[in-house]
């Protein structure tokens, strides 16, 4: 079932003098319970993407549909209600607030609902054994390692059970063992509670985590490519051969 819909959306920046087209006409479609990676090198468009599915940016024309909402078209109050409801946030810098346990944390999105204790407790303890790290609910953001904070800060995306989450380079600042581990758990939040992952990365080894990696170059969709059965090693192979595809000359390859 088709949850997220973009239709010929582009924007631009600058003035009239000095214009950059940063989207140039990308329609792409979402199927509810995808994890999808968009990739592209530095300055393709693809975190500009990212901005505006999650309504921090605005579009300059086209639309966006989530559950055939025009969520171009909202504003003031209703685009308070649908960030709060229907999107989760995982971002590459955690975005924890330090004066905060990590329970509290992940529990503020369900205490803004205004939730009851015993409902937000329930939640918060269910995501944290799904994330592995219930060990850390007690401790404070500098009381954690950089994997405890995006696992922490991935719980708090999710607990409200967003239709969509969107993770802007989410293993950016991870190690290798920790990168891991989170990727692991968003494949097990995508397979066993049918999440919808959207997710920006420059990285091939992330990105092979993923079911299905659209490439964005210049503003448009280069390209995609579907896991399907292929192993998680040969889907890597894959990403690996578009992405040298993409560091040559393109129109010279084809």
């Amino acid at each position: 079932m088709e949850l997220l819909r973009i239709e010929h959306i582009e924007k631009y920046y600058g003035s009239r003098s000095s214009l950059t087209k940063a989207i140039d006409d990308i329609s792409l479609d979402i199927e509810s319970g995808e994890f999808t990676a968009i990739m592209g090198a530095s300055g393709s468009g693809k975190t500009t993407l990212l901005n505006v599915i999650s309504t921090i940016d605005r579009v300059t024309a086209g639309h966006i549909y989530l559950e055939n909402t025009d969520i171009t078209a909202l504003r003031g109050k209703e685009l308070n209600k649908f960030r709060r409801d229907k999107l989760g946030f995982i971002f590459q810098d955690f975005n924890l607030l330090d004066t905060l346990t990590a329970y509290e944390n992940i529990a503020l999105a369900l205490t803004i609902k205004k939730l009851g204790f015993k409902e937000i407790d329930e939640a918060v303890h269910r995501v944290a054994k799904q994330l592995e790290i219930t060990d850390v609910l007690q401790k404070y953001p500098y009381q954690m390692s950089g994997g405890q904070k995006q696992r922490v800060a991935s719980a708090r995306a999710i607990v409200t059970s967003p239709k969509l989450v969107l993770a802007d380079e989410p293993t950016g600042a991870l190690d290798s063992k920790s990168a891991k581990l989170l990727l692991e758990r968003f494949n097990y939040l995508n397979r066993e509670n049918g999440a919808t992952i959207l997710m920006v990365t420059h990285d091939s080894f992330t990105a092979s985590y993923s079911s299905r990696v659209v490439f964005i170059k210049d503003g448009k969709v280069f390209c995609e490519i579907s896991r399907g059965g292929n192993t998680r090693k040969q889907f890597f192979d894959r990403i690996i051969d578009v992405v040298t595809l993409l560091g040559g000359d393109v129109s010279d390859a084809l």
